[in-house]
């Protein structure tokens, strides 16, 4: 039996740029030095992290690292917490840090807020690396919450200021501001989505419109 299929890949899927230049970085050097460790995943794909393993990437945790001296490490584009540096000072880690530019900006108007003395949460997802990167600016002072349900429980000081993680929800980020706001909160929003990541909503919306069948091809981390 035979199909008449047709396959269309949006225009404007694939990696964020944050991701491509982490990979054209690793790439860079393992074609110089043939390998190079990674502090998790490089990227939520897993043919992609295969086909970077076999080039010489050695993906690695926490724990690897503390016990790693005089390596060369590549910091995802997630970004990581104060600390990781702080080790890598202390195991004379070379960090070649391939943070996305976005995720740098808000980990300091992260850290300002917390070093102004500010009560600060995070619109974002428990464990999630750049969250934990993200609440390391703050000695993990920070309330991180995936939904406002969450915070039905948590006292909450009466002024506080609010941050999102860089790949979440425009329109869910500021419904919970408006609702913090109208509980008699006061609310310090700072909107720091990636708008290369939320703008692909509404094409998102444009494309299926056009087809019978939409599939999703990505890691589950």
């Amino acid at each position: 039996m035979s199909y008449n299929l047709q396959v269309t890949i949006d225009k404007s899927s694939g990696f964020c740029f944050g991701v491509v230049y982490a990979i054209e970085m690793a790439e860079d050097i393992l074609d110089n030095e043939g390998y190079l460790y990674c502090l998790g995943d490089i990227v939520h794909n897993d043919e992609e992290v295969e086909r970077l393993t076999k080039l010489g990437l050695k993906i690695i945790d926490h724990d690897v690292l503390k016990t790693l001296k005089n390596e060369k490490v590549l910091i995802r584009a997630h970004g990581e917490a104060p600390s990781t540096y702080q080790l890598a000072l202390e195991n004379n880690l070379t960090l070649i840090d391939a943070s996305c530019p976005v995720v740098l900006k808000l980990q300091n108007r992260i850290k300002n807020s917390h070093d102004d003395d500010e009560q600060i949460l995070i619109f974002g997802k428990h464990g999630h690396a750049e969250v934990i990167g993200l609440q390391g600016q703050t000695d993990g002072k920070a309330i991180v919450f995936q939904d406002l349900a969450e915070l039905d429980n948590v006292r909450l000081p009466s002024k506080f200021t609010l941050y999102s993680q860089t790949t979440k929800s425009v329109d869910k980020f500021y419904n919970i501001k408006d609702e913090l706001l109208s509980r008699g909160y006061e609310v310090k929003a700072n909107d720091t989505i990636c708008r290369q990541v939320s703008n692909r909503y509404e094409e998102l919306e444009n494309f299926v419109s056009h087809y019978n069948k939409i599939i999703f091809v990505s890691g589950k981390k």
